[in-house]
């Protein structure tokens, strides 16, 4: 389960690592993000920083949007951490947690 980190996130990367989901669905199933400046201004506009169980850091962020994103616009985040086997173990969280919902 990824929850919400007080831990640095510095150290964290992209590995290629991505999914598809909404701003809406995102706070639905892992809370409201630690940085929201929806400006269209930055390389982010949207930003959580989470932990697995085990302890892992990972980021899930847009990148170079460029522009506002809607809160029910699909869009691709990128999740960032200290090594690929972490973020697509969180990409796989995210997955079943969009899919299923009702067991988180």
């Amino acid at each position: 389960m990824l929850v919400k980190t007080n831990k640095s996130t510095n150290g964290t990367s992209f590995h290629y690592s991505t999914i598809t989901a909404t701003v809406n669905e995102l706070i639905s199933i892992i809370g409201e993000p630690v940085y929201d400046g929806n400006t269209g201004e930055d390389k982010v506009n949207i930003e959580w920083e989470l932990e697995d169980e085990n302890g892992n850091v990972v980021t899930i962020y847009d990148w170079k949007e460029y522009r506002m994103i809607g809160y029910d616009e699909k869009i691709e985040w990128h999740i960032g951490g200290k090594s690929k086997e972490i973020t697509d173990n969180a990409k796989g969280e995210i997955e079943y947690m969009l899919k299923f919902p009702s067991s988180n």
